[in-house]
């Protein structure tokens, strides 16, 4: 009997304590098959292409120009290269769909000094893959979108000091790469050399089109840089010009709209271009963000020179407003 009493004991005690957590696990394990079995509709993710929901290999198309010259992707490695850049463009989601919606607000100001200087609009797509589209500088130096070195840049007519640095005016930059990019097809005779010269330099690929013998690209062998450089070009021309063709559904109003500004000329000293925001109704960040080329926080402009200021228009300076209303409840 005393035993009986123990083990009777015993279970009465196991199930006061722990009771409680089996009845728990018992109904989340009674809500779970619930859930299992539950018929449910297929849901299927927006758009109709298959790049949706599955990993695949791209098409490439029968035929496709570079700057009106045309790709030979007949030939094996041709169409293999630009098969590899289109898969590593397409599959890299974030960072391609990021550049097609940032691209509205940068193309139409590129092309149109692109297409002041009888360079083919193609050429968009080297301050994309040069830099994102983003005024950045490289380990080696280059600036900007079109990621200039400073002696290049002072060779194009653009101006870099302490205080102001022109690789970093998106305007600016892109004329003077505009006119790099002339002088460098009048050497070349082939704008996909010339787009192979901006990557390797052009004394490096005359110099390979001469040891060769070669006067096209297709048929050199360039470095691996070079090589995937061209194809990277190919790859967002056509995921830019069809991106739906390759996954990417985007509404009108998931594209950046180009940011509407005024100019305000300088051609004094300016102390304080905190100050000179302040004055003209933006803050300091804007006017930063407007123009990058401002490298210090003040001018001190002993030539005189007379500079372009950009000032954003509204509704795109009412971050200051709402400062200036804040300060003067408070």
């Amino acid at each position: 009997m005393a035993i009986k009493f123990r083990v009777e004991s015993f279970q009465f005690f196991f199930m006061r304590k722990y009771a409680p957590y089996i009845v728990s696990f018992m109904v989340v394990i009674g809500v779970f098959l619930w859930e299992l079995f539950q018929p449910r509709e297929k849901v299927y993710l927006p758009g109709t292409n298959v790049q949706n929901y599955k990993i695949v290999p791209l098409p490439v198309p029968d035929t496709l120009s570079f700057a009106g010259e045309p790709v030979p992707l007949d030939i094996f490695y041709v169409k293999e290269a630009l098969d590899k850049e289109l898969a590593v463009n397409t599959y890299w989601h974030s960072s391609t769909l990021q550049l097609i919606r940032k691209s509205t607000r940068w193309f139409p100001l590129i092309d149109s000094v692109l297409t002041a200087d009888s360079i083919p609009v193609d050429f968009r797509y080297i301050p994309l893959i040069e830099s994102n589209l983003s005024n950045v500088k490289s380990p080696a130096g280059a600036v900007g979108f079109w990621q200039l070195m400073k002696g290049t840049a002072r060779d194009y007519g653009l101006e870099v000091n302490k205080e102001v640095d022109e690789r970093y005016n998106v305007k600016k930059s892109a004329e003077a790469a505009s006119r790099y990019l002339k002088k460098s097809y009048n050497k070349l005779h082939s704008w996909t050399l010339v787009a192979a010269a901006y990557n390797a330099g052009m004394k490096r690929i005359t110099s390979l089109m001469e040891k060769q013998k070669a006067d096209n690209f297709y048929d050199l062998l360039v470095p691996d840089e070079t090589n995937r450089y061209i194809y990277r070009i190919l790859a967002v021309k056509l995921i830019f010009s069809h991106p739906q063709d390759y996954g990417f559904y985007l509404n009108d109003e998931d594209y950046y709209e180009p940011l509407p500004y005024h100019i305000v000329e300088v051609d004094g000293k300016v102390k304080s271009w905190a100050d000179f925001a302040f004055e003209h109704g933006i803050t300091y960040r804007l006017l930063k963000y407007y123009n990058p080329w401002l490298r210090k926080t003040y001018l001190k402009n002993r030539k005189k020179k007379t500079y372009r200021i950009r000032i954003p228009d509204e509704p795109y300076n009412l971050t200051f407003k709402r400062l200036q209303n804040e300060q003067s409840a408070n």
